[in-house]
């Protein structure tokens, strides 16, 4: 793991923002991974990084439900996964995983849920609800993501 990054987000506008600076940094293949309690934002985010690899205002709904949303890309799909309700780690296999893994962006909300199948490359994103308003969101990954986080860092300031 590289070292963590923290990058505060007063509101939910910029928590969406912060999904569109991870959008830009993003390549098939990547997973990210955002955690956080109920309403910590992590829809907020995959919603506005899902927006700007898209090019879509389009409603992006939490796949609570569902458990997975795809939506394609010029770059290759984006799979949205809310494992918020998956039984078991496996369970996830018959979603689709091994697909979303090979072709595409994989955006995954409750990453825990994984256990044994969590990539060692996801980048992970963990949002933190603050008193008093807003969040911050921090971010790790492996080695693999330095030059990306730096980039994203950067953006943040």
């Amino acid at each position: 793991m590289t070292g963590e990054i923290r990058i505060p987000l007063p509101d939910a506008p910029a928590t969406e923002r912060l999904g569109a600076r991870l959008a830009a940094v993003l390549k098939p293949g990547d997973v990210v991974g955002l955690s956080g309690d109920l309403g910590a934002g992590k829809t907020t985010l995959a919603r506005g990084l899902i927006r700007a690899l898209t090019g879509s205002d389009d409603d992006v709904p939490s796949p609570t439900f569902t458990l997975v949303q795809t939506y394609d890309t010029p770059g290759g799909e984006i799979w949205h996964f809310d494992l918020y309700r998956l039984e078991r780690a496996d369970d996830i296999l018959e979603l689709g995983w091994d697909d979303a893994l090979a072709e595409g962006v994989s955006v995954i909300e409750w990453p825990e849920r994984l256990g044994h199948l969590a990539p060692g490359s996801m980048l992970r994103v963990t949002l933190t609800p603050q008193t008093g308003g807003g969040r911050v969101a921090t971010i790790g990954g492996n080695r693999a993501w330095t030059g990306r986080l730096d980039t994203l860092t950067a953006h943040a300031r």
